[in-house]
């Protein structure tokens, strides 16, 4: 039985090792909370034993983040923050690998004004827009993980003791990061492995569309001609294999922008700006959402579709079985990193261009008469369901079993 320190060694290594894979030489950004400065100090470790260059390290608070949105003016969200897009576009260019550690309270904007949130969201995307197209081409390495905040823990245990409610957090996540395990990389390399048979399957199919039904949703999804079917392990531009988040349990591609049509209804709560979205439906027809109600957080969702035009079409379609681990440890994260690896799931917003048979080599524009949706935002709703049924159709329209009761078929 490993401790609480060697678990968090692990975590650490594994963030380093097969989150950002450093290379000699290289740089490392790291982006982080204050709260998880005790996991940075073993990222920048493992980053320099590894013969990281040099390893930056950029803290957030998200207390002066709550500041700011209660008594900033206005004004303040409307200015676009080109300074760290310059530099972090620098960054990526001069080969840069990029980590996060995400340490969210779910609702750390509750009760803020959707428009301040709104207006932060669209021109730091706007500003953001050239490194984001970076990370999403695969351009440069990055990664996510998570810590474990007080509030964060509170959320997902409110049950607990509160002394107890962290402990707790992290012993889901280490059991869900395989950083529980003697040998986590080994661990890491052999469940990858298995993600890549299950591409290779529904590659081979080459499907023409999906069709979903579960409990409020019936939603026909097309797929664009050269569809690629991935996994969060991939490769950047320089030839070096790093995975984009940590954990990862879904197989993913890009439906085509104006070939979806049909209801989808979400089955867990998404986390967006701040403020939780909850027992949402979306009406789609050729692509876009004409119609939308949500029990709770309805403004925040209206203000998430209206962020730009590709925002109310759909930029990924991901399959997780409903029999994974993080789905069956009945733990609700709060948090798309952890949730979306526990159901189904749809990403409003850009498509990643690797997901398309030379994708990364074409322009904006080859990849719109591709099909490929653009936008500034790209967030992850869950929708699978131990209800779900997914047919697989072909050109010829024979339709094929790929998940059954919330599992593959």
């Amino acid at each position: 039985m490993l401790s609480f320190k060697q678990k968090l060694e692990n975590y650490a290594l594994l963030a380093v090792k097969i989150g950002v894979n450093i290379q000699p030489g290289q740089t490392l950004v790291v982006n982080a909370d204050i709260t998880s400065a005790e996991l940075v100090r073993l990222v920048v470790r493992n980053a320099y034993e590894a013969g990281a260059q040099l390893v930056k390290v950029n803290y957030s608070d998200e207390v002066v983040t709550r500041t700011r949105y209660d008594l900033a003016p206005s004004e303040s969200f409307l200015l676009p923050p080109k300074w760290q897009a310059d530099e972090l576009e620098d960054l990526a260019k001069n080969g840069a690998a990029f980590l996060n550690i995400v340490s969210v309270d779910p609702d750390l904007l509750a009760g803020v004004d959707s428009e301040r949130i709104a207006n932060n969201q669209r021109t730091s995307g706007q500003a953001m827009a050239a490194y984001r197209e970076m990370l999403m081409n695969n351009f440069a390495s990055w990664s996510i993980v998570a810590f474990p905040s007080p509030s964060w823990a509170a959320k997902v245990f409110p049950e607990a003791p509160a002394d107890q409610q962290v402990d707790l957090l992290w012993e889901a996540f280490f059991k869900a990061v395989r950083a529980d395990q003697e040998n986590p990389v080994e661990a890491w390399t052999l469940h990858l492995d298995g993600l890549k048979e299950r591409c290779t399957f529904l590659n081979d199919r080459k499907f023409h569309k999906l069709h979903y039904t579960s409990p409020g949703t019936d939603l026909t999804i097309e797929l664009p001609e050269g569809h690629i079917w991935c996994q969060a392990g991939a490769v950047n531009g320089r030839g070096v294999p790093f995975l984009a988040n940590i954990p990862t349990e879904e197989v993913f591609t890009a439906p085509s922008k104006n070939g979806v049509n049909g209801t989808v209804s979400s089955t867990k709560p998404l986390s967006y700006g701040g403020n939780i979205i909850d027992n949402f439906t979306l009406t789609l027809e050729n692509g876009k959402v004409t119609d939308f109600t949500a029990e709770k957080g309805q403004e925040t969702l209206a203000a998430l579709l209206a962020m730009d035009e590709g925002a109310s079409y759909l930029g990924e379609v991901a399959l997780v079985p409903f029999h994974s681990p993080i789905s069956e440890s009945g733990i609700l994260y709060y948090t798309t990193l952890y949730d979306e690896n526990a159901s189904c799931h749809l990403a409003l917003g850009a498509a990643y261009a690797f997901t398309l048979q030379d994708g990364i080599k074409m322009t904006k524009e080859d990849l719109a008469a591709k099909g490929m949706n653009q936008s500034l935002t790209h967030v992850d709703f869950m929708m699978g369901s131990p209800e779900m049924n997914i047919d697989g159709i072909t050109d010829d329209g024979k339709a094929e079993p790929i998940f059954r009761n919330g599992n593959w078929a």
